[in-house]
């Protein structure tokens, strides 16, 4: 079929979500009206009102019957992606005359909640933009397709599959979208009790709800310069642990929480594992912290237990630069911020999933190849016996995702190499790099305006493949340039 038959089949869907969108964009205008800030009514209006018309284009495409190839799904999500970030950039460089690269960038961490900054000074932006950096990330961390099925109450059989193609959502239950609203109430519910809990530390409603929101998605934005640090509460620091670990959790626990009354949250494999990692790589910064680094005993526990949750629930909060550790130490945070969070998460990276699909089929291989060839060794995932023809398809799917992903990671560290030539070594270009391919945005201080456009476009690209885990942006462009 000819590819713009491919595309009438997927468009009026796409059109939807845009239209969808546009409205659920519209929030930051009450901020603008709430703090009087009147000069960014018209820069905030533009995103809606862009998504609005461009929905509105779409759908007056005349629709084509026919099932969409797994390939027109993936590109079109890689396309939805690509324009929300570069329509949420209007505000930026309409309202402070930032550079339109800069403010693509910007959107672009917060869409794919990654957290990186080419801010000059967060301190001196208006509250509405302050909070479209917040909103972008809590809407990116559920997922745009995933948000706008749950806020419609229906999908078709297209935009299921959109669905299912999107990054972060294969673990998330089809009931939930079958419900309508589920998903959805469980996201918010979880941002309010992560707001209330913020409340105790003793900051403002304000910087409780902006954290909190940023929390739950594990964005990692910050309204102030400092981030984190700005406030010198410790008891803020330990707050927000929690709320990161709960945006890392597959979802798909709270629903059974919540609809099923089980709690399984050690249970499940991708849980067990996630809190597993957290400790030891706490032992480990740790220990290093404190015979490397040389800091005392309660100042190395602080940052290690802090920055190791930070660096595998993929959240961009730091209390310190990693700039500041011994490299064997900024190498495994690097290691636990690939791996990050759980599969149906607001989490980025590989998966825990993945790992562990990647381990088991490991050994499974092994044993097949140890054990004599007449013997049937099963495959078990999930608690289940899954058939041989259909574990060597998912394995093999597996790990040509985490080949992927590493080969991506390898191509843009060659080319920020060739492009930007700065006082920080390769180690740490590679540890700013990981942090944005995995979405996390902790940073070494590398990420800043001064870099080369080059640079902020390789970092660009780097934070969409990363929250798409590279499939759909390679369907799109071998769909734009194939025969």
């Amino acid at each position: 079929m000819h590819r713009i038959d491919q595309f009438l089949i997927v468009a009026h869907d796409v059109g939807t979500i845009f239209i969808t969108l546009s409205f659920a964009t519209g929030l930051p205008l009450v901020v603008s009206i709430l703090f009087q800030e009147w000069h960014l009514l018209i820069p905030m209006a533009t995103v809606p009102f862009t998504l609005q018309i461009l929905g509105r284009t779409l759908t007056l495409k005349p629709r084509r019957e026919g099932e969409e190839s797994t390939f027109t799904a993936f590109g079109a999500i890689a396309v939805i992606w690509l324009a929300c970030a570069l329509i949420g950039a209007f505000p930026f460089t309409i309202a402070t005359g930032m550079p339109y690269i800069d403010a693509v960038f910007e959107a672009m961490s917060g869409w794919t909640s990654t957290g990186l900054s080419l801010v000059p000074s967060v301190d001196a932006l208006p509250y509405t933009l302050l909070f479209w950096r917040t909103y972008m990330q809590w809407l990116g961390g559920i997922g745009i397709v995933a948000f706008t099925i749950a806020l419609a109450h229906r999908s078709d059989l297209t935009r299921f599959r959109l669905y299912r193609f999107e990054g972060r959502t294969e673990a998330l239950m089809p009931s939930v979208v079958a419900t309508g609203l589920q998903m959805w109430k469980i996201y918010i519910t979880l941002t309010v009790l992560s707001t209330g809990l913020l409340l105790i530390s003793g900051i403002t409603v304000w910087d409780a709800t902006n954290i909190a929101m940023t929390a739950i998605s594990t964005g990692g934005f910050s309204i102030h310069t400092e981030g984190i640090t700005y406030y010198h509460n410790g008891l803020l620091e330990m707050l927000v642990i929690p709320i990161m670990i709960a945006g890392a959790l597959p979802f798909k626990l709270y629903y059974l929480m919540v609809r099923k009354k089980k709690i399984s949250f050690f249970g499940d494999e991708q849980a067990w594992l996630l809190f597993f990692l957290i400790m030891v790589g706490t032992f480990v910064v740790f220990y290093d912290l404190s015979t490397l680094n040389r800091l005392e005993p309660v100042s190395a526990l602080r940052q290690s237990l802090f920055m190791t949750v930070a660096g595998i629930t993929c959240c961009g909060f730091q209390i310190t630069s990693p700039y500041l550790w011994a490299k064997p130490t900024v190498f495994f945070l690097t290691f636990l911020m690939m791996i990050g969070g759980s599969s149906g998460s607001t989490a980025g990276g590989i998966k825990l999933s993945r790992v562990v699909l990647g381990i088991q089929g490991q050994i499974w291989w092994f044993r097949r190849i140890f054990i004599s060839k007449h013997a049937l060794i099963p495959f078990r995932y999930g608690g289940k016996v899954i058939p041989k023809r259909i574990a060597e398809l998912e394995v093999s799917k597996n790990m040509l995702i985490i080949l992927l992903y590493n080969f991506f990671i390898f191509v843009i560290l060659i080319l920020v190499l060739h492009f930007q030539s700065q006082m920080f070594d390769t180690s740490t270009i590679l540890f700013e790099i990981v942090s944005a391919m995995s979405n996390v945005g902790i940073s070494t201080g590398f990420t800043s305006p001064a870099m080369v456009d080059s640079v902020k476009m390789c970092f660009i690209i780097t934070m969409w493949v990363g929250r798409l885990e590279v499939v759909p942006v390679i369907a799109l462009i071998s769909g734009v340039f194939r025969r």
